[in-house]
């Protein structure tokens, strides 16, 4: 058994430029931000980014470290579209690779599984494959001969995760309500870093429907308490709708230069100060 502890710097030093980066949580649901922003503070970009997209999508657009994104969507959820992924796609900033839901979820399959593609339905007869002119379709072998889509493996270089408790050797439990495939993304990636809210020191009292991530598809945990912020971590805490508000309404630079300059103690003592000074 080995201690697989580590610092958001140390998870980063094992990232690279124009490697494909998975990321955990959906729209603003519980998404790995300490190691995002992390991420922000090194020099990498050219960044293949696979994600059911929030402000992890958003951050890393408006940086300029994304080459390509594969999504189903980019979203804050009380804020539909998020802002900087709009801004950064309307300027022509990186390549989009756009598919349904389901098909998303299967192409986590077929890597997870070390399979090449996966045969799905969604998808025929919408724009999807319009817009998508790589997505090939596959005749059934069998009697029915029905026609589907075969979803390309979202294989990935590294994931980045997190949940709210994990042990030191890699396992990771959610709380929540919705694993939001987390489990898929680890298993889909060649490595994947697991943040938490708290490192415990075994699990003896908890359900094993909520231990979602083994210990083999974890190359590092992070101790990483509010490491979601400003994105949803229940039952931990909710949505900081206001900070959330005001990411999305402040120009890049200036949100940048106030809270991203420093380490991720800087940015939660800079988020702590903005709160003081609206009450």
């Amino acid at each position: 058994m080995t201690d697989k502890t580590m610092t958001p710097e140390d998870v980063v030093a094992r990232l690279h430029s124009g490697m494909t980066l998975g990321i955990g949580g959906w729209g603003s649901r519980r998404k790995p931000m300490a190691l995002v922003r992390a991420l922000l503070r090194s020099d990498i970009t050219d960044l293949t980014v696979i994600s059911y997209g929030g402000p992890d999508v958003g951050l890393l657009a408006a940086a300029g470290r994304i080459r390509k994104l594969v999504a189903a969507f980019a979203t804050l959820d009380s804020i539909p579209l998020e802002p900087h992924f709009r801004a950064a796609r309307q300027r022509g900033a990186f390549e989009l690779m756009e598919i349904d839901e389901a098909m998303f979820m299967w192409g986590l399959h077929a890597a997870a599984n070390r399979l090449p593609f996966l045969p799905v339905r969604a998808g025929l007869g919408s724009d999807v494959m319009r817009v998508n002119p790589g997505l090939r379709t596959i005749t059934s072998p069998y009697e029915d001969g029905e026609t589907l889509v075969a979803v390309p493996a979202l294989r990935m270089d590294a994931a980045l995760v997190h949940l709210n408790r994990a042990d030191r050797l890699g396992n990771g439990q959610y709380l929540g309500p919705d694993p939001y495939f987390d489990d898929l993304f680890c298993e889909a990636a060649d490595r994947a870093y697991l943040s938490c809210e708290r490192l415990v020191d075994d699990f003896a009292a908890a359900a094993p429907q909520t231990l979602l991530v083994n210990r083999h598809t974890v190359t590092g945990v992070v101790e990483a308490p509010y490491g979601a912020h400003f994105t949803s971590c229940v039952p931990d805490y909710g949505r900081d709708e206001p900070f959330q508000k005001l990411y999305a309404t402040t120009p890049w630079p200036e949100f940048a230069e106030r809270f991203l300059r420093g380490d991720e103690k800087s940015y939660q003592s800079a988020v702590e100060t903005w709160h003081e000074e609206q009450t």
